[in-house]
């Protein structure tokens, strides 16, 4: 019996290929970061220790289960535009602009890779809004906008640990 070959079908959103795939590429390097801060707080929610230990365990849990869910919108939207998703370590460490921490910092240095961290992924999704405006891409420039948005105001909590 001869297996029919479906083909494709052709995406049609108002938004052209190729303003879809430098969408898709920036949106897979925002990914790539996002994933790349998620591990970073759930490895040093794991590690933390000394006298903020509770306060940071907590902290860290409610932040890497929010960044958890956020990936799962990135990566939904590089699809609806119609390309693949990256999903391995070795393609994220290509296209993250965060550098992965060795070994286990102290808590306060754990909360100054964070404040890096999330400043660099929100920079990454700054990054994209001029080909997403001149695309027309509101869907993407929400997304971004709100993840700016949670990354800026998460930043800004843990800085504030860091002050007298």
């Amino acid at each position: 019996m001869a297996t029919q070959k479906i083909k494709p079908m052709h995406i049609d959103i108002g938004i052209s290929e190729a303003n879809r795939k430098k969408i898709a590429e920036g949106l897979s390097n925002f990914l790539a970061d996002s994933y790349t801060l998620y591990m970073m707080t759930h490895n040093f929610h794991w590690n933390v220790k000394g006298p903020q230990f509770n306060t940071l365990h907590t902290m860290f849990m409610t932040q890497y289960t929010e960044q958890w869910a956020a990936l799962d919108v990135i990566a939904e939207r590089i699809r609806a535009l119609g390309f693949p998703s990256p999903g391995t370590y070795s393609e994220f460490v290509k296209r993250a602009s965060i550098k992965e921490v060795q070994g286990v910092p102290k808590a306060e240095d754990m909360i100054r890779y964070l404040v890096k961290a999330q400043e660099a992924t929100a920079k990454t999704a700054r990054k994209l809004f001029p080909v997403v405006d001149a695309a027309d891409d509101q869907p993407t420039a929400d997304v971004l906008t709100q993840r700016i948005d949670v990354h800026e105001k998460t930043a800004w909590m843990l800085r504030s640990l860091l002050e007298e």
